[in-house]
């Protein structure tokens, strides 16, 4: 990655516009989100284009697969995909996986991330600042200012700025929920129409999804709920009215902590 006036950027940026190309005669931007995720190959191009270091703790970092190559040893993950594995198979399996849930996510396909985040070789306040937008549920918001406070810092709203412009794993961890304490985006290290895109997308995918079957409520995304046939789904607002009609919780995405991230953070 290259650093510009203090804050990181690279061509990761461009992959994301291109994703996320506009279009000028749609002005509803979730419907227009919603149109180029459909598209065939938008997200699977995007996915094998980036490349995820990880390692045995957890993802490290996401990259573009266009930046200059560095002094490291990439490994080829299925389907070509690059990963980079600096802690054997377990590592490289982490990085393949986190591949899959981000097409997933993009495609508005999954509302949370069960692949760990390996936060152990960033400073400590910038690993405080990462962790707290980490646990920030799919679809809300908060500020910079919640932040400071939520790490025992309240005067270092711009500081908890600049760390989350330098998070080596947009998407996952998601500083794109972040904005300004008057409503107001703020910035964003891949550009503030990437900002208003990623907030649309999760604006329209559902967080919560049951089997009229089994009737079993999970997050959108979870493995079991990925084997639900299509006129067995129902889309609900919450865990608690889906208890009312007599669903319940499944036991391995655990929806009823919804707002916790599961994934461990290291």
């Amino acid at each position: 990655m290259r650093q510009r006036s203090g804050v990181m950027t690279d061509d990761l940026d461009r992959l994301l516009a291109r994703h996320f190309q506009p279009d000028p005669a749609e002005t509803d931007i979730p419907r227009r989100v919603l149109e180029i995720l459909r598209r065939r190959r938008g997200p699977e191009r995007f996915i094998k284009t980036i490349s995820v270091e990880a390692s045995e703790r957890g993802v490290r970092r996401i990259d573009s697969g266009e930046a200059p190559r560095r002094a490291r040893t990439a490994v080829r993950g299925r389907a070509g995909e690059r990963v980079r594995a600096t802690g054997g198979a377990a590592a490289r399996r982490l990085a393949e996986r986190a591949k899959k849930e981000l097409s997933e996510y993009l495609e508005g396909r999954r509302s949370f991330f069960t692949v760990p985040v390996d936060f152990s070789s960033l400073p400590a306040f910038q690993r405080r600042v990462l962790e707290a937008a980490y646990r920030i549920p799919f679809g809300e918001t908060r500020t910079y200012a919640w932040i400071a406070r939520r790490i025992g810092h309240p005067r270092a709203a711009r500081a908890a700025g600049t760390a989350l412009a330098r998070n080596p794993v947009p998407l996952i961890v998601p500083c794109h929920r972040v904005l300004r304490s008057d409503g107001a985006l703020g910035g964003y290290a891949l550009g503030l129409d990437m900002k208003k895109s990623l907030l649309a997308l999760e604006r329209t995918t559902p967080v919560l999804e049951g089997c009229s079957t089994t009737r079993v409520v999970c997050r959108v995304g979870c493995d079991p709920a990925g084997r639900m046939r299509p006129d067995s789904r129902v889309i609900f607002a919450s865990v608690s009215d889906a208890r009312s009609v007599g669903y319940r919780p499944c036991s391995v995405c655990r929806p009823a902590g919804a707002r916790a991230q599961p994934a461990r953070m290291r």
